[in-house]
């Protein structure tokens, strides 16, 4: 049976409609109408109503270490579930799980299993992974954060392939710092192999950077978080990132790993188009003030803040608080703010012909929204869960 979705409005979020009319079959998206220029679909049909309230893309988190407890590291289908379950409460409805750096056997073993992850395709009512995020080991000593400088390896071809078939092909993404020996050469090979290389975790100067740029790096990891700083006489990496607009870059907006004002500059530079919204959130998210693992190692949370060893590491952010921050800090309206987690990060990762837009032939992957951001209710292809009260 087809399903009717009608709210009060929609967010496409190329455009607003008002008063639209959703059809669903098989999960996806089979017509977007508007009552104000046409008639309620006749025939059989179930119908999901949400009057006076906003419909909008599914959200993509192409950052993420982990939820509800658990790590995406962790070797078991339910580990996954559980965050998984989490993520969609919250807007999410596809996601990349994130490694961090570890001895080399325990990333080939994660990789395995989170590439037959991503090999399933579809989740029942949760948030799917449409890919893998690496994120380390090929990454700056000097700007490693927490990651362990033990395992910490040089980007090579060589390694990425051993990565890449323990994956079975599921790595989209990976976070490389350009100035390290064997950099330019492997984000060149990553292109080849359909890899985003994303600048990070970098002491790159201006050049080297731009070097990277050059030779095929197309994005940026946790902008202004581990990188060389801004300086008016040696841009660094964040003048390269900021000033081109052939480079997108996430942020992690929770207003602990970058002050509100530094939002409102990146926001400015990268615009509607380039700017993407991560969570960088650990396995503590959603649970109670403690001590949590991050990959191999512990952290512990209070207030809000994540650290190991007295350094910030990862986050417990979601994307809805996220979207809602950038409405604070910014001032952006709610259809400016929810393109940076669903069209911007589809358009990254080149599937705006499944996700990240509402429209014919599309996965009918919605969230339901107030005017304010807060998440009321998700919809999985065309299936409705609750919202994100009490996780």
């Amino acid at each position: 049976m087809r399903t009717i979705i009608t709210a009060g409005r929609l967010i496409t979020p190329a455009e607003w409609m008002e008063a639209p009319v959703i059809t669903v079959e098989s999960g996806m998206i089979a017509g977007v109408e508007s009552l104000t220029t046409s008639e309620m679909p006749s025939g059989p049909h179930r119908l999901l109503d949400f009057p006076g309230l906003i419909l909008a893309p599914g959200w993509i988190d192409v950052h993420i270490h982990g939820g509800a407890g658990h790590d995406v590291m962790e070797a078991g289908d339910a580990a996954l579930a559980r965050m998984e379950e989490q993520l969609a409460r919250h807007g999410v409805t596809a996601y990349l799980p994130t490694t961090v750096t570890a001895p080399e056997g325990r990333t080939l073993r994660a990789l395995e299993h989170l590439g037959k992850a991503v090999r399933r395709k579809e989740n029942p009512l949760r948030a799917s992974p449409v890919g893998i995020h690496l994120e380390g080991p090929f990454i700056s000593h000097a700007r490693r954060g927490v990651h362990p400088p033990a395992n910490l390896v040089p980007p090579s071809p060589g390694v990425l392939e051993r990565f890449w078939q323990a994956s079975e092909g599921a790595i989209r993404m990976m976070t490389i710092a350009p100035e390290l020996p064997g950099a330019l050469e492997t984000i060149q090979y990553a292109r080849t192999m359909g890899i985003i290389a994303s600048l990070g975790h970098s002491n790159a100067t201006y050049r080297e950077a731009r070097a990277g740029i050059a030779a095929g790096a197309t994005h940026a990891t946790h902008t202004f978080n581990a990188m060389r700083p801004l300086d008016h006489r040696e841009p660094g990496i964040l003048g390269a990132v900021l000033e081109d607009e052939g480079v997108s870059a996430d942020i992690i907006a929770d207003g602990i790993h970058v002050d509100p004002s530094m939002v409102r500059l990146f926001l400015r530079a990268k615009g509607d188009d380039g700017a993407i919204l991560i969570t960088d959130a650990i396995s503590a998210t959603g649970k109670p003030d403690g001590v949590y693992r991050l990959g191999e190692f512990e952290v512990q949370v209070r207030d809000g803040r994540c650290e190991h060893e007295g350094k910030l590491a990862g986050s417990v952010l979601t994307l809805d608080r996220a979207i809602g921050n950038v409405m604070s800090f910014a001032g952006w309206p709610i259809e400016r703010a929810v393109k940076l987690a669903s069209l911007n990060p589809a358009r990254l990762l080149d599937i705006t012909g499944q996700r990240g837009m509402v429209a014919p032939n599309r996965r009918a992957d919605l969230v339901v929204l107030t005017a304010q951001g807060k998440v009321v209710s998700t919809i999985v292809a065309g299936e409705l869960l609750g919202g994100p009260s009490g996780s």
